[in-house]
């Protein structure tokens, strides 16, 4: 693969996926879609990456589509019309969003820099966002006519209230990093020499605690958000609970705790 995306494991447990275009703000080609969506479907079935870290090169997290990208979609046939080209085209790029809300590991999106267009989808689809100073989320959606998409305009709101989710999606206007943090939009806001070191320290506070456990509490989280009502959202936590109970991990937990040690977990 090529290197638009870079992937280092800086602790033991947690991937860091890096959006390496930093001369086009990490703006996605065509291709780059596909390379990342084959990324993050390996990571789905690997045992061994507890916690995803999510980030970019440069100036800028992400800024949506590469405007210059002159290579159609692979995955589309050529000689379709109009309508066809662009179902075909979003039924992909609109899977990253849901491959990184159902991930089995936590996603922790680490904002450097300028944030537009489609690429606002990728911070809300994660589990937590932690923002540099320099942050900026503009919805340049409204450049391509319309404003919202990638789910947009069901993940906002959920973070940051109805009316504050209306008038981003409405009126395009930006949002500074520290605003992000007060409405919801983001975790928390840090310096931006801090950013990389923050997201590890609290990946590595999510690592220590037993995978099958953290994934069924994430599955539990988002779900149970619209569950119809607590009896469902418990019961569908209690089966969490057997499941992630009848590993070998939760034994090590249990035991690492006792011994007051780091747990060393298996995958079984």
């Amino acid at each position: 693969m090529a290197d638009n995306i870079l992937i280092d494991e800086p602790v033991e447990g947690v991937k860091r996926l890096t959006l390496n275009r930093p001369e086009a703000m990490n703006a996605f080609t065509n291709a780059m879609y596909l390379e990342f969506i084959a990324i993050l479907e390996d990571i789905k079935y690997d045992p061994d990456c507890r916690v995803v870290i999510l980030t970019g090169n440069g100036r800028g997290f992400c800024t949506g589509h590469d405007l210059r990208d002159k290579e159609p979609p692979s995955w589309v046939k050529s000689g379709v019309g109009k309508a066809y080209n662009t179902k075909y085209s979003m039924e992909v790029i609109a899977s990253i969003p849901k491959l990184l809300r159902n991930l089995p590991q936590p996603v922790i999106c680490g904002v450097n820099g300028t944030v537009a267009g489609m690429g606002y989808a990728f911070p809300l689809a994660a589990d937590m966002a932690i923002a540099g100073q320099s942050a900026k989320f503009i919805n340049a959606i409204h450049n391509a006519a319309t404003g919202a998409e990638l789910g947009m305009s069901y993940m906002l709101p959920r973070a940051v209230g109805a009316q504050k989710a209306a008038e981003i999606l409405y009126t395009a206007r930006r949002v500074s990093a520290e605003e992000a943090a007060e409405i919801g939009l983001v975790l928390k806001t840090v310096p931006d020499d801090q950013l990389q070191d923050e997201c590890v320290a609290l990946a590595k506070d999510i690592a220590v605690n037993v995978p099958m456990g953290i994934w069924v509490t994430k599955q539990s989280l988002w779900h149970n958000m619209n569950a119809g009502s607590l009896e469902q959202a418990m019961e569908f936590e209690t089966r969490g609970v057997f499941m992630a109970q009848s590993t070998e991990d939760a034994k090590e937990k249990r035991a690492a705790f006792l011994e007051k040690r780091e747990p060393k977990f298996s995958g079984k």
